[in-house]
């Protein structure tokens, strides 16, 4: 409820102010007949006061419908246009390297986009792999459960193994070439150099940059050598010490082409913040919108007025009129 008039509401006082000056004036009298005799009156009681109350709330509810009551409801809605992002994960052997922890390399990336994903309800996400060769995972949808599930899924062998890093930008750049959205993104995480594939790395940053898609990259792994393990059918599970060899020349290579940013990520933790970082980069175009509607009630009360001035009027004219 608002008042489209509050300052009419004045008019209380100034209502209280005539009838006090009329009552209070010097030589006010109620007007009355006159009568020669009033012995055919006896027996009739007093008459009611009720028919001058019904001219009292009549104007109060005057005053109030001057105040224009509105009862309505607002209501806000904001809308939120969404980027539409493919996530491009290494699938190759070295990424079960265990230097990132608490697991191997792979299993840190798929859960920290995994945070990533639930954090972006508006956004459009898919998923593509790549080792020798690159595949879709997931196309691009709003059905993040879907996503994550997919993602859970992400294992070594599913490709023959390889680092084919151009292939897998190509095909994520390809899921991207008939969305709508005007933010398009690829975030893409190694932890090698490219080796296989028809496509390089720095071709695919072309086809990125003419179809308006922005590339992140992101290399995996600590500095100088990383844990990875063997498995001897004779000793079990046994660890041995492989160089950590990223192109990252080649990745902030295909970043600046493409209007994106390059991240090295030595840990976990380093990780995690490369993820929020571009998920502050990557916001989603918001715009609030507001909508109000009223009703005005002046109407009903003015209606209700009118009926009360009526009532009066009518009973003061009936066999209850007042006679001093």
């Amino acid at each position: 409820m608002r008042w489209a008039f509050p300052w009419a509401f004045l008019a209380f006082f100034a209502v209280a102010a005539i009838f006090f000056w009329r009552r209070k004036r010097p030589g006010f009298k109620a007007p009355g007949l006159g009568f020669s005799a009033t012995g055919w009156l006896a027996g009739r009681g007093s008459p009611p006061r009720w028919p001058g109350w019904f001219l009292v709330l009549g104007l109060l509810l005057l005053t109030v419908a001057l105040a224009r009551p509105q009862q309505g409801i607002r209501e806000r809605e904001l809308r939120e246009r969404g980027v539409d992002i493919v996530l491009a994960i290494d699938l190759s052997t070295s990424m079960q390297a265990e230097d990132l922890q608490p697991g191997n390399r792979l299993a840190v990336a798929k859960q920290v986009a995994e945070d990533f994903i639930q954090h972006r309800p508006h956004d459009r996400i898919g998923i593509v792999a790549f080792a020798a060769s690159a595949f879709t995972q997931s196309p691009l949808t709003l059905n993040h459960d879907v996503v994550i599930s997919l993602l859970r899924q992400l294992d070594f062998g599913i490709v023959e193994d390889g680092t084919a890093i151009g292939m897998g930008l190509a095909t994520a750049v390809n899921r991207l070439r008939q969305s709508p959205s005007r933010s398009k993104v690829v975030i893409l995480l190694t932890d090698g150099i490219n080796n296989r594939g028809s496509v390089d790395p720095l071709t695919a940053a072309e086809l990125a940059r003419a179809e308006g898609v922005r590339v992140y990259t992101i290399g995996v792994g600590t500095t100088g050598y990383a844990m990875f393990p063997v498995d001897d059918p004779q000793f079990g599970r046994q660890y041995q010490r492989i160089a950590v060899d990223i192109d990252e020349k080649t990745l902030a290579e295909v970043a600046r082409r493409t209007g994106g940013r390059y991240f090295r990520a030595k840990d976990a933790r380093a990780l995690a913040d490369i993820y929020r970082e571009i998920d502050r980069l990557e916001r989603s175009e918001e715009s609030d919108v507001e909508y109000e509607e009223y009703e005005e009630k002046g109407p009903l009360l003015c209606a209700v007025a009118f009926a009360l001035f009526a009532a009066g009027w009518a009973a003061g004219l009936g066999r209850y009129a007042r006679i001093p």
